[in-house]
């Protein structure tokens, strides 16, 4: 006689299924055969439509609830083969929304009692859980398409900005991405010093040249322009049309003096790639080879952004580019021009001759202009520029370089005199 002879069956399935009455999963139990003996009250919470489910197949309610036959195959498989099975994913309508549900089903055993030899699960609503994932995985995956869409952009942008720089000087593509806040409208009053040159017959040359060979020719002349004017500095304002403006001051400027002489060394090497170039020039068609005539001029000038909200140049107005330009026009060919302002800073450093004198258009006042063939001394001038000093606070130029040894002893004491400023300042707080 076993012990199950003395107990009721009823009885003893409730006992041993009272830990699931209460559980927040939807719990079953079912004999060996499948046959559902016992559910807990969430089990028909879950699944309403089901009704009484007692000695109805296991399989068959999988069904009923629109489980997939791959996975009612799958469930049945591994209990008959391992004992227990766990689908991690079933999706279940209930009331009209899907609702998904971690099944986990094992054989259970108990030598005294077979009817308790059977199978016990439980559905776990798992809907949020899924809900967050899914959620979880879309911000990745838009995580991922925002990075794609920022180097995209990026990408863009770097390309956008490598083909801005060749229209812009590169000390004014600095300045604007270099600035945090918006300077569209920003213009201030500086001492330039301003260049302006213009091809000699350039019309008649435009108007019997091929355009081919026209184009090889005035992009190699504003190439060669162009890298001379970088070599020392100057802020490119535009080409009109084989027409050269470049101003030194801003915006960077190295000092009025440095300023003007950069603007007539670089005129200087111009005029000697133009000379070198004439060749080049001459086997594109050009009988005659370029010959360019250049205008220079020092005074006070507006710069800054010139335009309308669609449309800006950085650019300098005043009087010194009016007067750079009608020096230009009396240059004879191959020849450059200069005013007073500019010669008055630089007279020790360069050969020139004065030419004339003349009232330029809207000028109330004679201008006398001088004729610049040369630098004076360019060892001396090689040496004044490795002994001189432009910060951002402070600027040192070695007046005399004769006694270098004496200049630094001077500095010396100037850096005491200023530290003992600085303490005495201090105390005095």
């Amino acid at each position: 006689m076993n012990a199950e002879q003395f107990f009721n069956q009823k009885t003893i399935l409730d006992l041993s299924f009272f830990n699931f009455r209460n559980a927040i999963t939807a719990a079953y139990f079912a004999n060996r055969d499948l046959q559902i003996q016992r559910v807990n009250e969430n089990f028909r919470k879950f699944f309403p439509i089901l009704g009484n489910v007692t000695n109805a197949s296991m399989p068959d309610v999988l069904e009923q609830l629109g489980v997939s036959g791959d996975q009612i195959d799958l469930y049945r498989d591994e209990l008959n083969t391992k004992g227990s099975v766990l689908l991690p994913k079933v999706e279940i309508s209930v009331d009209g929304a899907t609702r998904i549900f971690s099944l986990l089903s094992a054989h259970t055993s108990d030598k005294d009692f077979s009817y308790l030899n059977g199978v016990q699960g439980q559905f776990v609503d798992r809907t949020v859980e899924w809900e967050l994932r899914r959620q979880h995985d879309a911000l990745l995956s838009q995580k991922v398409k925002d990075r794609e869409l920022i180097e995209e952009k990026s990408r863009q942008l770097e390309s956008l900005a490598n083909r801005l720089a060749k229209y812009l000087s590169p000390q004014i593509y600095s300045s604007i991405f270099s600035e945090t806040e918006d300077s569209s409208h920003t213009h201030k009053r500086k001492n330039l010093t301003v260049f302006f040159s213009d091809i000699v017959q350039f019309t008649d040359l435009s108007d019997t040249l091929e355009p081919e060979r026209l184009a090889v020719v005035i992009n190699s002349y504003l190439s060669e322009m162009t890298n001379v004017a970088l070599e020392f500095g100057g802020t490119i304002d535009k080409f009109i049309g084989d027409a050269v403006l470049v101003f030194f001051g801003d915006p960077e400027s190295q000092g009025d003096f440095e300023d003007a002489l950069r603007c007539v060394e670089m005129a200087l090497r111009m005029q000697e790639r133009i000379t070198a170039l004439q060749g080049y020039w001459k086997k594109n068609g050009v009988p005659n080879g370029l010959r360019v005539r250049m205008g220079v001029a020092t005074g006070y000038c507006t710069v800054g952004n010139f335009g309308s909200d669609q449309r800006l140049d950085y650019t300098v107005l005043g009087r010194p580019v009016n007067l750079a330009a009608r020096l230009q026009e009396l240059a004879e060919p191959g020849k450059i021009l200069t005013d007073q302002n500019t010669l008055s800073l630089i007279n020790k450093h360069v050969r020139s001759e004065l030419k004339g004198a003349f009232i330029p258009k809207g000028f109330a006042r004679e201008v006398s202009y001088f004729e610049i063939s040369d630098l004076a001394e360019t060892t001396t001038r090689k040496r004044e520029r490795e002994l001189s000093h432009v910060g951002e606070r402070v600027e040192v130029n070695v007046l005399d370089s004769s006694d270098i040894r004496a200049a630094i002893e001077e500095l010396a004491e100037i850096q005491k005199r200023f530290e003992k400023q600085l303490i005495n300042s201090t105390n005095e707080k």
